[in-house]
């Protein structure tokens, strides 16, 4: 019973401490009553792919304990549970390079995003986000790596890239009006692939983006600053 009302008390002064720091409008889950672990405030750059690199703490399980849609962004200041962390992690800077199996991702393009990992389009799950752009405006490697797959006319896509980047991890890159590099070729982060345009199915022009593990399509908000 004592531990019981400790643990009652703990929940009360953590849901103060977290509508403190949110101001209130934003609701962070409490983790499991008894789990190990800590808070991380979250600061401007970071994705949950970057906090979950640097505590070394499968990104699937920090999603799930802080029970975050498939929809959802993390934003600055926000407290995110980090379950078995024994230290807060203040510098979490990860270098980038063609050797490096566990970079950050970076946005491939600037735009409004229109259309949401796991909503439903014409019946169909969408396994990536669509970001809003300007026909001829470039395309930007998310990361470094070997261009795996590169598609003048895949049904439905139009023009289309894949980068493999050499650790189980891909990322998708479609409805281009110009790709710029060809099959087997190496890319760094940010380099320009492709220009954004209305190949495929679009009628607008639009980039059509996913981030992959294997052949499974991840929620890209977990992985992109």
């Amino acid at each position: 019973m004592k531990k019981f009302l400790l643990y009652i008390v703990y929940c009360i002064l953590t849901i103060s401490l977290i509508g403190c720091a949110t101001g209130g409008s934003r609701r962070v889950p409490l983790p499991p009553q008894g789990a190990k672990g800590l808070y991380h405030r979250v600061k401007k750059g970071e994705s949950l792919w970057r906090i979950s690199k640097a505590y070394g703490v499968e990104l699937e399980k920090i999603s799930r304990t802080n029970r975050l849609a498939d929809s959802s962004r993390i934003y600055v200041g926000q407290l995110i549970f980090i379950p078995e962390a024994t230290s807060v992690m203040a510098d979490l800077t990860l270098e980038t390079d063609f050797t490096d199996k566990g970079g950050n991702f970076i946005w491939p393009a600037k735009g409004r995003v229109t259309s949401f990992f796991g909503m439903k389009n014409e019946g169909v799950k969408n396994k990536g986000i669509s970001v809003q752009i300007n026909k001829g405006n470039p395309v930007k490697a998310a990361r470094s790596g070997k261009v795996a797959f590169c598609s003048e006319n895949l049904k439905g896509y139009g023009r289309t890239i894949i980068l493999d980047h050499l650790d189980g991890y891909s990322t998708v890159y479609a409805y281009n009006s110009e790709n710029l590099v060809e099959l087997n070729q190496l890319v760094k982060q940010g380099q320009v692939i492709a220009r954004a345009g209305t190949s495929g199915r679009k009628k607008t022009p639009e980039l059509y983006f996913e981030i992959r593990k294997g052949h499974k399509p991840q929620n890209p908000f977990f992985y992109l600053p």
